[in-house]
């Protein structure tokens, strides 16, 4: 990995999103860039900033220098920040492709209270419209580093393309990976096929010794179960493709990832197909 973008709306959620990223270049060696998307127009101090300055306004590169000030003793990676206006999504999908980035870190929930505030309302544009791979964090979700990882398995064949990304993942973080089949039905088919992708998966971490639980999960909706599972046992991260063939059972594109970036409580990496 060697970029890493963080879209900073400045609202505590796009900060809580910054710090996770921190973790995660500090152990990849990424380099890590902050974006922000100005609307050219003075807004009044977010309440996060509140304790830093007694200004009635403010500038973005005021407040990016604030951050590098803040978090330049914790991150051992180069460290800058980029302004650009426009949409929102269009514009973070922009840089990620100019800088050539691997991951996008950022806020799913922006807080509510201040106009310029965008991060919740453009996360899952940018997991549709980036050419890399999303990480979405909702706010709250204050747990650093990463012990246990969800990865759901569908019947799709796109479904396996996120093992590569996870094992990396896991092994630089010393993980475990949960591999939990999802299925809304009982037909015998799907349970084959579901067997045969797992198995799959059993073997590839197996030769890259991978620490890993197996977890088989039936329901209504694979992404209501996924999330409950990831809860029930504190999981600090779920990861799923966004981009898979259509006709199948089990879609993680459209409306499953969407209620996935929407809903869950647990940081999101979406996979780029």
């Amino acid at each position: 990995m060697k970029r890493i973008l963080v879209p900073i709306d400045f609202s505590s959620d796009s900060i809580n999103a910054l710090e996770h990223a921190i973790v995660i270049a500090n152990k990849t060696g990424a380099k890590l860039r902050m974006i922000h998307i100005s609307k050219g127009i003075k807004q009044d101090v977010p309440l996060y900033f509140k304790e830093f300055s007694n200004k009635e306004q403010y500038s973005p590169e005021t407040f990016f220098e604030i951050l590098i000030e803040k978090y330049k003793d914790k991150i051992q990676v180069p460290f800058d920040y980029k302004l650009r206006e426009g949409k929102v999504y269009k514009e973070i999908s922009n840089q990620a492709k100019y800088d050539d980035t691997d991951l996008i870190v950022m806020g799913s929930h922006g807080v509510s209270g201040f106009e310029a505030f965008w991060i919740g309302s453009n996360a899952y544009k940018v997991v549709s419209n980036a050419e890399c791979n999303v990480m979405t964090i909702r706010n709250g979700f204050l747990r650093i580093g990463i012990n246990n990882i969800v990865m759901p398995i569908d019947i799709s064949k796109e479904t396996r393309k996120k093992l590569k990304v996870t094992t990396k993942l896991a092994k630089l973080c010393n993980a475990t990976i949960h591999v939990v089949t999802v299925r809304e039905t009982n037909r015998p088919k799907i349970i084959a096929k579901l067997d045969q992708y797992s198995q799959q998966v059993y073997e590839y971490l197996d030769s890259r010794n991978i620490t890993y639980i197996k977890k088989d999960l039936y329901g209504k909706n694979i992404t209501d179960i996924t999330i409950d599972y990831a809860k029930e046992i504190n999981a600090e991260l779920i990861t799923i493709m966004t981009e898979q063939t259509e006709n199948t059972s089990n879609l993680w594109l459209g409306k499953y990832a969407q209620q996935m970036v929407n809903n869950s409580p647990i940081p999101v990496l979406c996979v780029h197909n």
